[in-house]
């Protein structure tokens, strides 16, 4: 798979600018200066541009997931659901499809190795497990995918909301310190058992008033080659998350941005970005 410190092309779903103007000024002022290129996405019904376009396996090879997770069938969210063929083929992309129900904003990326949320289970109750981790280990051409519990208060279950590859035998977690024994001993378990290192980050969703709200979810920043793009939310953690990941990504450009526009709708950078290497 092409993890994301190996991408070098960043797609925004064009809904972006007309939904968030002043956020979406702002983030490109912040990709210019990184000099990180950018291109819209046509035809798009909402900003979370990770989730339904196909993933990256190779240079050439992308798979088309079937985007069809259970809290999409929310009446209010019916009319989000882009035409991703159409996307797709508006920048000349055939991917593999499958049909398998998973947002790309499940799949945590390194090179062999994923890491997918057991919501996947949930949403594929017509598969027999195994056969579809066979399966998905295929599709996504990996040795190894880790699968981790869910956080359930949050509805879609992705994986880039809890957990980030630093390398392929370390990844960065959100600090669960304010979740049950129960919830942290199984999440850092399934990571343990896997063989796998980590590091907590900054992680307080105390004072949202919304179960939506991803406000302080500092995992899910962007990274693309050689850059980091942190969000910030003017809370008091904002200077510890920084210096841990200027820490952590030592000798990278670390840059911050204001997001509380799009916290507040349940995602941040990494949900709204599909970065591939071109």
């Amino acid at each position: 798979m092409i993890p994301d410190s190996k991408t070098n092309l960043l797609y925004l779903a064009d809904s972006l600018p007309v939904k968030q103007p002043k956020f979406f000024k702002r983030f490109t002022k912040v990709l210019n200066e990184s000099a990180i290129e950018y291109k819209l996405l046509s035809g798009t019904k909402d900003i979370w541009a990770i989730d339904y376009m196909p993933v990256q396996i190779s240079q050439n090879g992308f798979v088309q997931f079937t985007y069809d997770s259970a809290y999409l069938h929310d009446l209010k969210l019916l009319h989000t659901r882009s035409d991703v063929d159409s996307i797709c083929s508006a920048i000349n992309l055939s991917p593999l499809k499958s049909e398998i129900i998973l947002d790309g904003g499940n799949v945590a990326k390194s090179f062999g190795k994923a890491i997918i949320s057991n919501i996947v289970f949930k949403d594929n109750p017509q598969i027999e497990k195994n056969h579809l981790i066979r399966k998905l280990e295929n599709e996504l051409q990996v040795e190894q995918i880790i699968f981790i519990p869910w956080d359930e208060s949050d509805c879609t279950g992705h994986a880039d909301g809890m957990v980030r590859f630093l390398d392929k035998d370390t990844v960065l977690i959100n600090d669960w310190s304010g979740e049950t024994i129960e919830f942290q001993s199984s999440f850092k378990m399934s990571l343990h058992n896997a063989g796998l290192d980590y590091i907590e980050v900054p992680y307080n969703l105390d004072q949202n008033k919304s179960n939506i709200d991803a406000t302080g979810a500092y995992i899910n920043f962007l990274q693309m080659e050689n850059v980091i793009i942190l969000p910030v939310f003017g809370t008091a953690d904002d200077e510890k998350a920084v210096k841990i990941f200027e820490e952590i990504f030592s000798g990278q450009t670390i840059t911050t941005i204001p997001c509380k526009e799009i916290s507040k709708l349940g995602g941040v950078l990494h949900c709204i970005s599909w970065n591939i290497k071109k």
